[in-house]
């Protein structure tokens, strides 16, 4: 019996399919994140903490400003050295909530590592009228500012890679799947690989979903901005994580993902984390032990100290 099939049964729902081997029911179950991460809350708030005791120990982060609004801004804890890589990590938080502050926790282990760690801020969906596009546009601005622009911060543009969690994922993916000389002007193949941590990459059963009724969708923008659909765009090695007490449909979307970018002839690889639910994944970015810290690490070449 498929994960899917069973994820509806347990549902307790027995309806019209309206997605694969779901009914709405089961679809629904299987993106409402409280179901599998009851504790979700909890880890929230020690990400806030986490973060606020990150910067009591590497000082505030350099601010920098990408776009002409207030929200168009970055963070950068720089590396304690000079010409280092550099990490782009693009929140997650449903397309709807979050800000940069709240994801320092995972600075001090890449600055340990010696690497420059930033971390983005961007409109949320709310302040784009429901539309994804607004916030894509802006997360490609931002790394693009940042390439064009590490000095400022002694980062090495020649080694920049990007990463995300969940909806954060999504837009990681939309970056890594972006026509770089066409829309910015710099080389195609700037980004040298890429972390995807719990994302979703195929709109198509999201938009059935009804937790994520705030977002609007079309044909057309289910099409644009399911960056698993644009693979041939996509230029950089991918280290694709989740937890297996994620959802279902996470794991599933993370699972195809990397299979995809594998038999369009691209690198991906693939790591279902045993015990980690979708919000233990994002808290793992700052442990090198952890599945998504040690895959950041790898993907970079780097060790932690």
């Amino acid at each position: 019996m498929s994960t899917d099939t069973l994820s509806s049964r347990q549902a307790g729902a027995e309806g019209p399919k309206v997605w694969r081997d779901y009914d709405q029911v089961g679809l629904d179950r299987a993106y409402d994140q409280a179901v599998w991460a009851p504790l979700m809350g909890d880890v929230r708030a020690r990400l806030v903490a986490t973060s606020e005791a990150v910067r009591g120990r590497l000082g505030a982060p350099k601010r920098f400003a990408y776009g002409a609004t207030p929200v168009e801004a970055l963070d950068v804890f720089p590396a304690r050295s000079a010409n280092a890589p550099i990490y782009i990590h693009v929140h997650g938080g449903g397309w709807q909530r979050g800000e940069a502050k709240d994801f320092a926790f995972a600075a001090e282990m890449f600055v340990d590592a010696g690497v420059n760690f930033v971390v983005l801020d961007f409109a949320q969906i709310d302040a784009c009228g429901g539309d994804i596009a607004p916030m894509v546009k802006q997360v490609r601005t931002a790394i693009a500012w940042v390439h064009k622009n590490a000095a400022q911060f002694g980062g090495d543009e020649a080694r920049l890679y990007v990463g995300g969690h969940s909806s954060g994922g999504h837009l990681a993916a939309m970056a890594l799947t972006c026509d770089w000389e066409k829309e910015f002007g710099v080389p195609s193949s700037f980004i040298k690989g890429g972390l995807l941590i719990s994302g979703i990459y195929d709109l198509a059963p999201a938009r059935r979903a009804k937790a994520f009724g705030y977002v609007t969708f079309t044909d057309a923008s289910e099409e644009a901005m399911s960056p698993q659909r644009h693979l041939a765009r996509l230029k950089a090695p991918l280290a694709v994580v989740v937890g297996s007490k994620d959802s279902p449909e996470f794991i599933r979307q993370s699972r195809e993902l990397a299979a995809a970018v594998k038999a369009a002839g691209g690198v991906a690889e693939f790591t279902e984390a045993p015990g980690y639910n979708h919000f233990e994944m994002s808290e793992s970015l700052g442990n090198p032990y952890g599945p998504a810290g040690r895959a950041a690490l790898a993907l970079m070449g780097m060790k932690g100290r």
